[in-house]
């Protein structure tokens, strides 16, 4: 199973996976359901969560449910716990970066938030944008969710200064991207230009680095005000590994 989703992942474009994930999803729920993992994303439960990755695969991450990683069912839990983002009553503007499809219709049908998203290339995206060159009006956005794009970018500096102009001042902004803690200094080499090598070293064959501790300081010298949240370390051990986890995974929080 592991390398025939490498395959998959590997070869299709992501546009097209996105479409035909919609017709597979809900045969991959039902073949899997157990009870040894759940997804806090919409609670059900599954004898085992899919392998997922296009270098090395990690096993049992990804739902068959809700089709949500790691980092997404952290930030689910993030949200809900933390914030007043499903909860609050005065409405909130909030853009969403390459939505992903297990938040995109649960975070369409809220009613206390006006919901854009924008994107080049997916279909989900209600305006198609470039990250560096936004056509949104300066302090605009309540919230700004960015999760898994800034690695995809050659000019992450000018997309992080379009993130800070466009956020409302007072603003949140979630800026999610794969990290190496283990580095202190990001990397990255443009002369790589094979696709297996890029994934071997990136993670991923279309991003072109690997960020590490530093990513931080780069998003505050743009101007934001970042909390590094160790999430995991606020949950019951148990429920880290029942939700499958990626523990001592970082959130991002950024504030203008």
């Amino acid at each position: 199973m592991k390398k025939l989703f490498k395959f998959i992942l590997n070869t299709i474009p992501r546009p097209i996976l996105i479409r035909l994930s919609i017709v597979v999803r809900p045969i991959l729920a039902f073949v899997l359901k157990g009870s040894r993992f759940t997804d806090p994303i919409d609670g059900k439960s599954f004898r085992m969560f899919l392998p997922y990755g296009y270098g090395n695969q990690r096993n049992n991450v990804l739902s068959p449910s809700t089709l949500s990683l790691e980092r997404h069912r952290l930030l689910w839990l993030y949200l809900q716990n933390e914030t007043d983002f499903f909860t609050a009553k005065e409405k909130k503007k909030v853009l969403h970066f390459a939505p992903e499809q297990e938040f995109y219709k649960r975070f369409k049908k809220q009613s206390n938030i006006e919901y854009t998203t924008t994107d080049l290339l997916s279909p989900l995206a209600d305006v198609k944008a470039d990250i560096c060159n936004l056509p949104f009006e300066d302090n605009h956005y309540d919230i700004i969710f960015c999760n898994h794009v800034l690695e995809h970018i050659p000019d992450d500096t000018k997309a992080m200064q379009e993130l800070y102009r466009v956020l409302k001042p007072g603003g949140m902004g979630i800026f999610q991207i794969p990290q190496d803690l283990s580095r202190a200094v990001t990397f990255s080499d443009d002369s790589i230009t094979d696709q297996k090598e890029r994934a071997k070293i990136f993670g991923q064959y279309d991003h072109v680095r690997v960020y590490g501790r530093d990513y931080f300081d780069k998003l505050r010298s743009i101007g934001f005000t970042v909390v590094e949240e160790d999430y995991t370390h606020k949950i019951a051990p148990e429920l880290v590994e029942k939700y499958c986890l990626a523990k001592g995974e970082i959130i991002p929080v950024c504030f203008k």
